[in-house]
């Protein structure tokens, strides 16, 4: 009990810390890469610290669904990272979900985030709300087709196993339906990140904003749990992609020196993962509206031939 509570902590611990320092990284690869100064890596901590230090203005046409949505959000994202292997094959809540438990605890924060952004009776909190249910219908069964790829070869959804088969057989992960399964996944997390060419996180045009118009209406502590919940989820995703396909340095078991080793291992594929969402985001330009469904269409027609291309060879 008491090894399981820490196992528990340590990955909160980790989820919360290391998602702004990622956050912060691909901020700052990004401006050099556009030569100019930027933030630095530590900045996101400075403003989770600014926001939390503010006081609150918020709309007199709010309910309690308003206010309860960076709570949920913010939850369902740290549950749902519990569900991820990050430092050893065998996740904290690996036995209570699997896939499916990943992907509906994510919906479930994204459901409330939408309803949040429709709460205030707000033009672009309902523009944004619409367009992200949109996108969403199409990014969760890419993702979910894509990681039963390579769940098919551990005869399990559970992520922790899926995580264990992975580091015993590394050499599978250079056949072409993986390879097929890694790019869609990749695509799903852009979208799912709200990165370009789908979405611009700098940006507050009206023509062009996604996840920044469901967060309009809101500000100090609760912009701050919402914004900490997207880290959050990026973090886990990334988590997800590097160990389910790169699984070098995942350990099978718990314990000190293990856990060490995977730590270095898991922010240098970390820091890869970001180099190349950077260099997707500069070298692309953000997308029309109505281009980004063929996007994530060219996503799940590469999960379903990774799927199909499984069984057949």
């Amino acid at each position: 009990m008491t090894e399981a509570l820490f196992k528990t902590l340590l990955q909160i611990c980790l989820l919360l810390a290391i998602s702004p320092l990622v956050t912060g990284f691909i901020r700052m690869l990004k401006a050099r890469l556009q030569t100019r100064r930027g933030p630095g890596i530590l900045q996101p901590y400075r403003d989770l610290h600014k926001l939390l230090r503010k006081g609150m203005v918020i709309p007199q046409t709010s309910s309690w669904l308003f206010a309860a949505t960076p709570i949920v959000l913010f939850s369902t994202s740290v549950l749902a990272g519990l569900l991820v292997p990050m430092l050893s094959a065998a996740a904290p809540l690996s036995l209570f979900g699997g896939v499916l438990a990943l992907v509906y605890l994510l919906g479930l924060g994204r459901f409330f985030l939408a309803l949040g952004g429709l709460d205030t009776g707000g033009s672009f909190g309902g523009l944004g709300s619409s367009r992200e249910m949109t996108l969403s219908a199409l990014a969760e069964p890419a993702m979910m087709l894509a990681i039963f790829t390579v769940a098919i070869g551990a005869n399990s959804t559970s992520l922790s196993e899926i995580a264990r088969v992975a580091v015993g057989q590394q050499w599978r992960f250079l056949a072409p339906s993986q390879i097929l399964a890694f790019v869609a996944l990749f695509i799903v997390i852009i979208a799912e990140t709200g990165r370009i060419p789908v979405d611009n996180p700098a940006t507050h045009l009206e023509l062009t904003m996604i996840h920044e118009a469901m967060i309009l209406e809101y500000s100090g502590p609760r912009l701050a749990w919402i914004e900490w919940a997207a880290w959050v989820k990026q973090l886990l995703l990334m988590s997800l992609l590097i160990n389910t396909f790169w699984p070098f340095g995942l350990q099978t078991v718990w314990s000190v020196a293990g856990v060490v080793t995977s730590l270095g291992w898991l922010l240098l594929k970390l820091a890869v993962l970001s180099c190349c969402i950077v260099l997707v985001e500069t070298t692309n330009a953000k997308l029309r509206l109505f281009r980004v469904p063929e996007l994530l269409a060219s996503a799940f027609t590469l999960s379903a031939l990774a799927l199909v291309s499984t069984f057949l060879f």
